[in-house]
């Protein structure tokens, strides 16, 4: 938008500040509690430029240094936003030849069964060997990704992997993988995940499908067929992140889903016995109720894992128990783990 004549008027940061505030507020969809959000960037006549191409341009700089911040927020333009998007342009360009020339790799990080005390099932983590900077991790390259659209490409390879990789490991031993909204969607993943699991030989059962609350928030009709066409499969799908949503509670009751993933089961366990006690019960106690299991994930000291076993945790994932590894170890991880599991994890009552 362009605001003119603004002397005597709102300041462009007010205005700015105004959008954000309004456009972060929660509204009913359906009788679905909706969150989306706003970042804003500002570009100044004539500091910034001139015309308005070149207004656009600057505004848009200022845009991508509000998302990279916070998000939620407004930025104005300054000089020296051109070199990080000269920065982020060559990172997408460093993207689109990993996809073509293979540099992606998964690593895999163990989920550990409460009761039986064995390991249930792996995540996929993609992970990427860029030819001079070694091995970048996730948080460095997936935003960029989501923006470009390049995530779909990755998002298959990553799934068609974890699925031949899975299926030379013990058959009780299942998979889990992330799908972004962006293959949502795209509207093939049924098709992907048949073709995946074919071209692999392996059980749709032994697939995990992690999503995130972002996904739930398209068409809920269409969303809701979706899942149920994946769980028709025998694919089972879980919700990432739960308890971190606006609407997480709302979406657990309508679709259908057979596993939540929480940080919130294990992340305040070190900040006070009341606020660790009262959290965890809650999310755990939520999910029984759903008929649901629960993962805890980044449980990383014994203290957590005795606490989270107290209360009836389903499932564990996090340092404690391992970190994510190439395909190459899961062989000797799992006879590692199945040394130490016995006496070091205790069982669920």
């Amino acid at each position: 938008m362009i605001q003119g004549n603004i002397e005597g008027q709102v300041t462009p940061a007010a205005l700015a500040a105004r959008i954000v505030e309004r456009l972060c507020e929660p509204f009913e969809f359906s009788e679905h509690t909706i969150v989306i959000g706003a970042s804003v960037g500002i570009s100044l006549a004539p500091q910034d430029g001139t015309d308005g191409d070149e207004l656009l341009q600057m505004s848009d700089l200022a845009l991508y240094a509000a998302k990279e911040e916070s998000r939620g927020t407004y930025r104005f333009f300054e000089r020296g936003m051109d070199s990080r998007l000269c920065t982020r342009r060559q990172l997408e360009a460093d993207l689109r030849a990993a996809i073509t020339e293979g540099q992606f790799e998964v690593h895999y990080q163990p989920l550990l069964d409460m009761a039986k005390r064995t390991i249930s099932s792996f995540e996929a983590l993609v992970r990427w060997r860029h030819p001079t900077r070694g091995l970048v991790l996730p948080a460095d390259f997936i935003g960029t990704a989501e923006d470009t659209g390049l995530i779909i490409p990755i998002g298959e390879w990553v799934l068609r992997q974890a699925c031949r990789d899975a299926a030379r490991w013990p058959k009780d031993i299942g998979v889990s993988v992330n799908v972004s909204p962006a293959q949502f969607k795209r509207g093939d993943l049924i098709a992907m995940t048949m073709s995946a699991l074919t071209a692999a030989g392996l059980e749709p059962a032994r697939l995990e499908l992690e999503i995130t609350e972002a996904v739930l928030l398209h068409d809920e009709a269409w969303v809701q067929s979706l899942l149920n066409r994946l769980a028709a499969l025998g694919v089972r799908i879980s919700m990432d992140d739960f308890g971190t949503g606006y609407s997480s509670l709302s979406y657990l009751r309508s679709f259908r889903l057979t596993r939540s993933r929480s940080t919130a089961a294990s992340s305040p366990i070190s900040s006070g016995l009341r606020m660790r006690s009262s959290i965890v019960q809650a999310t755990i106690h939520l999910s029984k109720k759903l008929g649901m299991e629960i993962t805890a994930e980044g449980v990383e000291t014994a203290e957590q894992l005795q606490v989270l076993a107290a209360e009836g945790c389903t499932q564990v994932q996090g340092y404690h128990v391992s970190r994510p590894v190439p395909e190459s170890e899961i062989a000797e991880l799992l006879r590692f783990l199945q040394r130490r599991t016995a006496p070091r994890f205790p069982a669920t009552g």
